[in-house]
């Protein structure tokens, strides 16, 4: 009767709890990374201190100009390389979350599969 119990919580609210602990985990990271923000300011000045309109020569100009262009390509790099970062690191967990919802299923069977493999005579190191 026990191990009726803990299979039957295992394939439904053990199983619901894996998936949902898979799906905050996944949550999580798109908000830690907040890709669709890194889109939305891919371009926007990195870091920049002063930001607004330079009074002055020509020169001044061309300089606060030039200044604002370089923060922005730094944040362009940086934002692209933690979106890479951030995507790599999405795509890894959703994998395992996938692997572990099958090991979940699988895991109470491999006492009966090893049982039978032992009745049956075979020896994992001999092959042949």
């Amino acid at each position: 009767m026990a191990i009726v119990g803990i299979l039957l919580w295992w394939y439904t609210d053990g199983w619901k709890q894996t998936l949902r602990s898979s799906g905050a985990r996944l949550r999580s990271l798109l908000d830690y990374f907040s890709i669709d923000i890194l889109l939305r300011t891919l371009f926007s000045p990195f870091r920049q201190i002063a930001a607004s309109g330079v009074d002055g020569p020509i020169g001044l100009k061309l300089r606060a100009f030039g200044d604002r262009l370089v923060s922005r390509l730094v944040g362009a790099v940086v934002r692209t390389i933690v979106m890479l970062v951030g995507i790599t690191t999405i795509l890894l967990m959703f994998v395992w979350s996938v692997i572990s919802a099958v090991l979940w299923g699988i895991l109470p069977l491999l006492p009966i599969i090893g049982l039978i493999l032992m009745l049956i005579g075979w020896i994992p190191w001999k092959i042949l």
